[in-house]
């Protein structure tokens, strides 16, 4: 995994009151993952809320597009030794596109679209409710293709005056029936033949709340409760769903926090290259 920020070690210090000990690597800005380790059998909490830790001490936090510039982490071992952390998270800007003179069908979805797309909506939701035990994120993530990135994540439009949802992936663009391969091990915890915004879907469970999404796909080769190793084919590329062309759009959330997939696995690589990262 692509680390953007130093490591961060505390120790206990001579004479110094008992401290847990914490390490952690990844960027903390908006948007970014960051992976944790303490002795095992820690107790952890971010702003209060708490985050499951392996046996082995691993644990993740997430920030999203929005995240407030500070986060308080508290970490407690088997000991009760505790280390309470202000974490400072970096801003960063985003892309705003503002268009207006759209007709209003353009905006907003005919009613009777609404109820099945916020039906398909709860599938998507619902999966990332889960809290799995196995750490499968701990073998790092890889780009799913290797295209040309036509949309990126936390870019928002505002249509007639309207905000839209900010993009909560990256889309890649490719020729149809590119392969699209498992940019991490994991389980398949959700394959949909036909969603109405999203096409044909899939979503692969990372452990820890940690998931990815793969939609507007031509083909699907997995099937739901299958594991899969990273780079494993999972299906191609298509523009099923609403797509205006061929293209893959890739998500990473941890549990309901939108992640930036470039943070994971850093630049696309050339054609002819791996975009495997460890």
């Amino acid at each position: 995994m692509v680390q953007l920020v130093a490591a961060l070690v505390l120790a206990m210090a001579v004479a110094a009151p008992a401290r847990a000990e914490v390490r952690l690597e990844g960027p903390l800005v908006q948007g970014g993952l960051v992976v944790g380790t303490t002795p095992p059998g820690a107790k952890v909490s971010l702003d209060g809320r708490p985050v499951r830790v392996s046996d082995e001490g691993r644990f993740l936090l997430g920030f999203g597009r929005d995240a407030a510039d500070q986060s308080e982490l508290k970490v407690t071992a088997k000991d009760s030794a505790t280390e309470t952390l202000t974490l400072a998270v970096t801003r960063r800007d985003w892309k705003i596109q503002r268009i207006d003179g759209l007709p209003p069908r353009k905006v907003t979805p005919p009613p009777e679209d609404l109820e099945r797309i916020a039906a398909e909506r709860e599938l998507i939701v619902a999966v990332r409710r889960g809290d799995s035990e196995e750490p499968f994120f701990e073998e790092g993530f890889a780009w799913p293709l290797i295209g040309t990135i036509t949309g990126i994540f936390g870019s928002q439009r505002i249509l007639n005056g309207t905000p839209r949802s900010p993009h909560a992936g990256v889309d890649i663009a490719a020729s149809t029936g590119t392969p699209v391969r498992a940019a991490a091990t994991g389980t398949v915890a959700l394959v949909h033949a036909g969603m109405l915004l999203t096409g044909k879907t899939v979503m692969i469970d990372h452990g820890h709340g940690l998931t990815s999404v793969y939609i507007h796909m031509h083909t699907i080769a997995v099937a739901a409760g299958h594991r899969v190793e990273q780079g494993d084919i999972i299906g191609t590329v298509g523009m099923t769903g609403r797509a205006t062309g061929p293209h893959l759009h890739w998500g990473v959330s941890l549990f309901d926090v939108a992640l930036d997939p470039e943070l994971l696995v850093g630049p696309m690589p050339s054609a002819g290259q791996s975009g495997q990262r460890r």
